[in-house]
C-alpha cells in the first residue's frame, strides 16, 4: 500500500475539441493560471495540480452516469477535494460566472460517514468536473 506524508500534485491530460474555448473557460471562468502551451495543448495550474488540455477531434460518445446519493453522476469525471470554506467560496464564484451545474452544489451523505459538499459541471468540450469538500477531512476514505 502506498502511503504519503504530503499530497503530491497530480498530472491529468484531458481531450478537448475546442482548445481556444476551453483555454478561456479554465483561465477566465475557473481562474486557473495558464502555463506552457502549443497549438495542440495547454497546461494549467488547477489548485496546485497540473491539468493539460490536449486537442482531440470531437467525439460522438455520450456521457454515461451512475447513481450516487440519488443523483446521476457523470462518468468519467475529475476535480479537486477542497477545504470546506474554500469549496463554498468556489461554488459562489462559479455561480457568479454563470456556470451551469449538472448537479447543483449540495451536501451528500448528510449526517453520515463521508458527509461532503459536492457539485458537478461540464467544460466546453463536455468533460465533467466535480469539486467537493468533506466536513471532516479525515473521512475522505471512510467506509
Amino acid at each position: 500500500m502506498v502511503k504519503h506524508k504530503k499530497i503530491s500534485p497530480f498530472h491529468l491530460a484531458i481531450p478537448v475539441w475546442n482548445l481556444d474555448e476551453c483555454r478561456f473557460f479554465y483561465r477566465e471562468i475557473l481562474g486557473c493560471k495558464e502555463g506552457r502551451s502549443s497549438t495542440h495543448w495547454t497546461d494549467f495550474d488547477l489548485f496546485g495540480h497540473q491539468l493539460v488540455l490536449h486537442y482531440k477531434p470531437k467525439s460522438t460518445e455520450q456521457i454515461h452516469a451512475n447513481e450516487v446519493d440519488g443523483k446521476q453522476v457523470p462518468v468519467p469525471h475529475f476535480g479537486v477535494v477542497l477545504p470546506w470554506g474554500e469549496f463554498h467560496e468556489f461554488s459562489k464564484h462559479l455561480r457568479a460566472k454563470g456556470v451551469q451545474f449538472v448537479i447543483e452544489p449540495y451536501i451528500r451523505f448528510e449526517g453520515g460517514v463521508g458527509e461532503q459538499a459536492t457539485l458537478f459541471f461540464l467544460d466546453p468540450s463536455g468533460n465533467a468536473l466535480e469539486f467537493k469538500a468533506f466536513k471532516d477531512p479525515q473521512q475522505l476514505f471512510a467506509k
